[in-house]
């Protein structure tokens, strides 16, 4: 009798901590807190565009273009947060740094890395006016203008920039509200031109964004500069950005035979290599922009008010505004949407 007792409990140990394992879904065996310091080099199991993780939230929002009519100045969007789910385990694809590449390069597509010796040794990546980069004791770089503009131009004689996964790891060292009237924040931009008063109707962008407080959203641009439209898949999904290093990953691709596009950003929060889908936003029309009808349509562009930007474009652009931050590890590739 005694035997059995003992065979029980034993049995009991061995299940109970089977069930530990089975549903702990990060525990993994002689895995220390050491594991993701060379994470660039071993990066983590982490969600993929198809998959959402327990850690984060996603923010899906598909705009209701049957509502909206052309006067409207503003969009009519659902908007839904779902949480995330544990990744299925999956091979991870790695770019020239060693970051996770969510989708796959295009066959034949451009990939573009920047100079981590000397930014400016590059023919194609040019920083604003006024604005100087300073190389920091960590082997990031510095851009001391509170107002950062640093785009990646279109080699003459190649396709410009389309469908795109754009990253960037950033870490905000200051606020300095150079501009009240515009938000603080970082933003990876792609779909448009250079950006100025003499060629308004080349200005259009796609603005995939997260601000100092923690908070991301989408933004567009029809014209510069009167063409914006109001933030859309505006959500809180972390803390304060400000005095730590964390990583951004925004991803524009067309969809329903280049009549719509898929817009995605990702937040890898802890500076693992560990990414989670934070927005996840469709634009098939009825997303207008807020100028008035009178002034939107001064810039004579010959575009609706809710263009949906399908169009590729020769820059994809790196901004931030109303803030000092470092940088490291930018990189835009041309990618091969999963159908």
């Amino acid at each position: 009798m005694s035997k059995s007792v003992n065979a029980f409990a034993s049995m009991t140990v061995v299940l109970s901590f089977l069930a530990v394992v089975i549903y702990t879904p990060n525990l993994t065996f002689g895995q220390s807190s050491s594991y993701f310091d060379n994470y660039r080099t071993n990066p983590s199991m982490s969600s993929s565009p198809n998959t959402n993780n327990s850690d984060g939230i996603t923010q899906t929002s598909k705009i209701n273009s049957k509502t909206v009519h052309q006067s409207t100045t503003k969009t009519n969007a659902t908007t839904t947060a779902i949480a995330n789910r544990v990744a299925k385990p999956a091979a991870i694809v790695v770019d020239k740094f060693g970051i996770k590449k969510l989708y796959p390069t295009k066959k034949g597509g451009r990939e573009w890395y920047i100079n981590m010796d000397n930014p400016k040794n590059d023919s194609i990546f040019h920083i604003g006016s006024g604005q100087k980069l300073i190389r920091q004791i960590d082997g990031s770089w510095s851009n001391t203008n509170p107002q950062v503009r640093m785009h990646v131009s279109t080699p003459p004689g190649l396709s410009m920039w389309k469908n795109v996964e754009i990253t960037g790891y950033v870490k905000v060292t200051s606020i300095d509200r150079h501009n009240k009237d515009i938000p603080i924040d970082i933003a990876w931009l792609a779909r448009g031109d250079i950006h100025n008063d003499h060629i308004r109707c080349d200005g259009t962008a796609l603005n995939g964004g997260i601000h100092n407080d923690g908070t991301v959203g989408w933004k567009k641009e029809i014209w510069f500069p009167g063409g914006y439209t109001d933030e859309l898949a505006h959500t809180k999904v972390t803390g304060p950005i400000v005095g730590r290093w964390i990583g951004w990953k925004v991803v524009i691709y067309n969809i329903n035979n280049d009549s719509a596009v898929k817009m995605e950003s990702y937040l890898d929060d802890n500076n693992t290599n560990h990414w989670i889908k934070v927005t996840d936003l469709t634009d098939d029309g009825g997303w207008y922009a807020n100028s008035s009808d009178k002034e939107f349509y001064s810039a004579e562009c010959g575009k609706p008010k809710d263009n949906v930007l399908t169009n590729a474009g020769p820059i994809v652009a790196f901004r931030s505004d109303n803030m000092i931050a470092d940088f490291t590890h930018l990189s835009v590739r041309e990618i091969q949407p999963f159908s």
